[in-house]
């Protein structure tokens, strides 16, 4: 079998991200060994995140950011650090630059209640929650990231921006997504399009270019809900929601929720996805309180490192990449069903090394255990 050549870059970034992104870079190996198809060529970048910025002066290094241009794939850990920002007060956030100049449009955020982890809902149905926030990561509010103004000292002001070509690119991925869980769960299969229209032009823009997309979806339901309707919909019932579609800082705040309401940001893993770019990473952050501590959670790293195999799969058309991503998958959700995956954040015992030692025991398990693919026959 010939192998496909990828390289990724790694950014670990800072404070856990410097601990979590390894074990995931091991698995992905484990997986690789096993599977075949596939040869991924690592390099990993810590020129960059606040550490970096503390010792030269810069977010990232020119050298890095042309690596991760380069790429096939970047898988990134955490990046800042609450104690060190820029003069304006702002954190170091050179991830915001790679989603501007890689045009990383579309942040899918899986939110899923795995067996065995906290519930902060009392409502049986809890369990069911699985859905995906596409969360636009170029424009909304955050397009104005740099260039906000402080008049003086009197007025801030920051621009909101929507464009027709983003949009429209940002909706057909959510319902294209709609659609891949459509084929593998027919309950699923329903877009909702999260938007503030009662009040802002803007918005009924957004609103209006959803509408016009959804047209080509006719096997995909579709609706609405203003986004603090969405806010309250997430508390009485999040189980009955599949792909949500969203500006930027909408996104941002209503996928922090979803992860809480299913157990914390340790599972939440994020991909950002543009047209020639792929960038993964656990949408959680440096967490200095339990830096160095053997205290990490890795799952979200872990399940980001699974989309960006899924990912690169279905780019390149090579089908050992995407069943290596449902093997991952797949291993974390039994850790937390039979209780061998136990990690402190959610009261277990289980610190990083140990976390990832179980994942590791049931990934290498379903990689023997599966099926020879037979070939086609001629």
């Amino acid at each position: 079998m010939s192998n496909k050549r990828l390289r990724i870059v790694t950014l670990p970034g800072d404070g856990i991200g410097r601990e979590i992104v390894p074990p995931a870079v091991h698995l992905l190996g484990i997986i690789e060994a096993a599977l075949g198809g596939f040869k991924l060529e690592f390099e990993d970048r810590p020129d960059m995140g606040a550490r970096y910025f503390q010792e030269s002066g810069r977010d990232i290094s020119p050298e890095a950011f042309e690596a991760a241009r380069q790429a096939d794939a970047i898988l990134m850990g955490a990046m800042g650090w609450p104690a060190v920002r820029h003069a304006d007060g702002t954190e170091i956030s050179p991830h915001l630059r790679l989603r501007e100049e890689f045009q990383l449009y579309a942040g899918v955020r899986p939110i899923k209640a795995f067996p065995n982890t906290p519930r902060r809902l009392l409502d049986e149905r809890a369990a069911n929650i699985d859905m995906v926030i596409l969360r636009e990561s170029t424009e909304g509010l955050f397009y104005t990231h740099g260039k906000g103004e402080v008049i003086d000292d009197r007025e801030a002001r920051e621009t909101l921006r929507i464009t027709r070509t983003t949009t429209e690119k940002l909706c057909d991925t959510a319902f294209r997504i709609a659609r891949g869980r459509k084929q593998r769960n027919p309950a699923k299969g329903r877009v909702t399009c999260v938007d503030k229209a009662n009040v802002f032009r803007a918005f009924a823009f957004f609103r209006k270019i959803f509408d016009e997309r959804r047209a080509r979806f006719p096997d995909i339901q579709a609706d609405y809900n203003y986004v603090d309707a969405q806010a309250l919909d997430f508390i009485r019932r999040p189980w009955d929601f599949d792909v949500l579609v969203m500006e930027n800082m909408f996104g941002d705040i209503l996928s922090d929720l979803g992860g809480g309401l299913v157990g914390g940001m340790g599972l939440a893993p994020c991909a950002e996805l543009g047209d020639e770019h792929g960038l993964f990473q656990p949408a959680h952050g440096s967490a200095p309180d339990i830096t160095g501590q053997d205290k990490a959670n890795p799952t979200a790293t872990i399940l980001s490192a699974a989309m960006m195999l899924d990912w690169l799969g279905e780019r390149h058309g090579v089908e050992t990449l995407s069943e290596g991503a449902a093997l991952l998958q797949d291993a974390v959700e039994e850790g937390f069903a039979t209780r061998a995956l136990r990690p402190m954040e959610f009261g277990g015992d289980q610190g990083l090394k140990a976390a990832v030692k179980a994942v590791t025991d049931l990934l290498t398990a379903k990689l023997a255990a599966r099926r020879p693919v037979r070939a086609p026959a001629m």
